[in-house]
């Protein structure tokens, strides 16, 4: 990020020490060019934080008020009150809900990673006056034998396997492949900030999530939105692709060559597609990407930039 360009206004819900009125709201950072700028609001995804979008701050920032959240228990929203046992959608849109309206944001354009979506199709279920424009990352629309497979067994297996291990299979699964690479290592360094208690609470997210995937899926949705998607993201793809030919306000692109995290994997690909449909452009439903740096001493370096 160019500091000379970029001025951030960080508020911190969660400082060290304080009392519990302190950590009612989620760890969000600001970045604002323009005040009177379009807001952007990102959704990171489970096991992710506000670092998701390194590759999206500066391209999106000359455009648009960002802000940008740290899920529950996610980067630096820890000991968020009221505690709750096991989390539910209602729980977590609430959380976004607060800190949108803690900043007076009446209006926004959201973006949404993997099971951010999902949270993102509940937040416009419940306030869709407050949802401009969406775009879905790795959209995860699938309420398939596959996807109650999927859940399902990481369910199991989490009595059994500790959550670090339970998380670094599941990375496999979701993104096999050596151009996958780089998405893995920052999903699985970001994930060391939840706690194996912290991660069950997460994982209980499952049994709603098919009556909200039913849900959403055959209502109307009346704003545009784009799904942005990879050519190998071998369990969601189907999906959106789906809900795409059933909702026309809908338009799905597709990138060659790319994961379930196309916005890591493609970010310059991914933020041309982004500015293109928020700012009215023609979005092609296909591109290519040339694979990231397979070699591990070439991820280290991209990470460190």
């Amino acid at each position: 990020m160019k500091s000379s360009t970029i001025h951030a206004t960080l508020e911190t819900s969660t400082p060290q020490g304080g009392d519990d009125s302190d950590r009612t709201l989620l760890h969000h950072e600001v970045v604002a060019e323009n005040p009177n700028a379009p807001w952007l609001v990102f959704i990171h995804g489970a096991g992710g934080s506000i670092r998701t979008w390194k590759f999206q701050i500066e391209a999106f920032a000359p455009h648009f008020r960002l802000l940008l959240i740290d899920l529950r228990d996610h980067g630096y929203s820890k000991e968020i009150m009221p505690e709750f046992p096991a989390y539910d959608f209602d729980i977590v849109a609430k959380d976004i809900l607060a800190v949108i309206d803690h900043l007076n944001i009446e209006k926004a354009h959201f973006m949404s990673l993997s099971i951010g979506s999902v949270i993102l199709q509940k937040i416009d279920i419940e306030r869709p006056q407050l949802v401009d424009r969406m775009i879905m990352a790795g959209a995860i629309f699938d309420g398939s034998r596959l996807m109650h497979w999927f859940v399902h067994s990481g369910k199991l297996l989490s009595h059994v396997l500790p959550y670090r291990a339970l998380y670094w299979l599941f990375s496999f699964i979701v993104l096999p492949r050596r151009n996958h690479r780089l998405s893995r290592s920052i999903f699985r360094r970001q994930s060391k900030r939840l706690s194996t208690r912290e991660y069950m609470k997460w994982i209980q997210l499952y049994k709603p999530f098919f009556n909200l995937a039913q849900e959403y899926i055959h209502r109307p949705v009346m704003k545009k939105g784009l799904l942005v998607m990879g050519s190998q993201d071998h369990i969601f793809l189907r999906a959106a692709k789906r809900f795409a030919r059933i909702q026309k306000n809908m338009r799905l692109t597709v990138i060659e060559n790319c994961g379930h995290v196309c916005s890591i994997e493609a970010p310059e690909l991914f933020n041309d597609l982004v500015l293109k449909f928020l700012t009215d452009q023609e979005v092609p439903g296909a591109v290519t990407a040339t694979p990231v740096p397979m070699k591990w001493s070439e991820l280290k370096a991209l990470q460190k930039g």
